[in-house]
């Protein structure tokens, strides 16, 4: 798919801060020619620059994050993880549609929930999937779509066209990284568009993220802040993202 593609390549050049196209062709098995086509696209983020013969950072200290594998993602953080996960479930309540968001902090959840009665549970994570597929008390309903490998979630416009169907009483939704000025960030552009879709269907938004993700920015904006109802993390944040939570009437709490 094209559009993953180049949303891989952004992330390549991000990696490696300067890239050739030999080695875009190398690492992701296309011609020179498919390279060409897609740079027009790839260069709309304002950060890359052609270079000759290849593409880089105009500013090699940027910050934004982008996604490691899932695996390497999953040991990041766990004890803290664990925590908002289960912290989380307990806003969980009985005959809920809840969405699940891909992510190895959200998908922990589904490990607490096997007492929650008539619940039912959208999401487009494979591991909330397996784990949540062996309690009977759960309503399964899994968004279809193409496997992103690296974060071992279903993309695309299929997955979107399913979730605009539900209305949904809570999202649980995980970050890259989240800012007052960027708002709530994702590194995938096709995670993005599912994610928007999400927050526009659910009737209360709660968002998962340890404080690693504090002022922290990655590609793209599915959300601001105000468009949150819950921070779940493991400490307050700092005075000047508190304050401004506050003052939107977003609780936090502490795991």
């Amino acid at each position: 798919m094209r559009v993953e593609r180049i949303d891989n390549i952004i992330e390549f050049v991000y990696k490696n801060k300067n890239v050739t196209l030999d080695q875009i062709c190398d690492n992701f098995n296309i011609s020179k020619s498919t390279v060409r086509r897609d740079l027009s696209e790839i260069l709309k983020d304002s950060n890359l620059q052609k270079t000759y013969g290849g593409i880089t950072l105009k500013n090699k200290l940027d910050n934004r994050k982008y996604l490691t594998s899932f695996n390497e993602r999953n040991i990041e953080n766990i004890d803290k993880k664990l925590a908002i996960s289960k912290k989380a479930a307990t806003i969980v309540e009985d005959n809920d549609i809840i969405f699940i968001d891909s992510g190895t902090t959200t998908f922990y959840m589904a490990d607490y929930l096997d007492k929650i009665n008539n619940l039912t549970i959208l999401t487009n994570n494979l591991e909330v999937i397996f784990r949540a597929a062996k309690y009977k008390n759960i309503n399964l309903i899994s968004l279809s779509g193409t496997l992103n490998r690296e974060t071992l979630s279903f993309v695309g416009a299929t997955s979107i066209s399913t979730i605009k169907n539900f209305n949904m009483s809570k999202a649980f939704m995980a970050t890259t990284g989240f800012s007052i000025l960027n708002g709530v960030t994702n590194s995938s552009p096709l995670e993005s568009d599912i994610k928007r879709t999400v927050i526009s269907k659910s009737s209360k938004i709660i968002l998962l993220a340890d404080s690693s993700k504090f002022n922290s920015v990655s590609l793209m904006t599915y959300c601001y802040l105000e468009d949150i109802d819950i921070l779940i993390t493991d400490k307050m944040p700092n005075k000047e993202i508190k304050d401004y939570l506050f003052d939107k009437k977003i609780s936090i709490e502490i795991a």
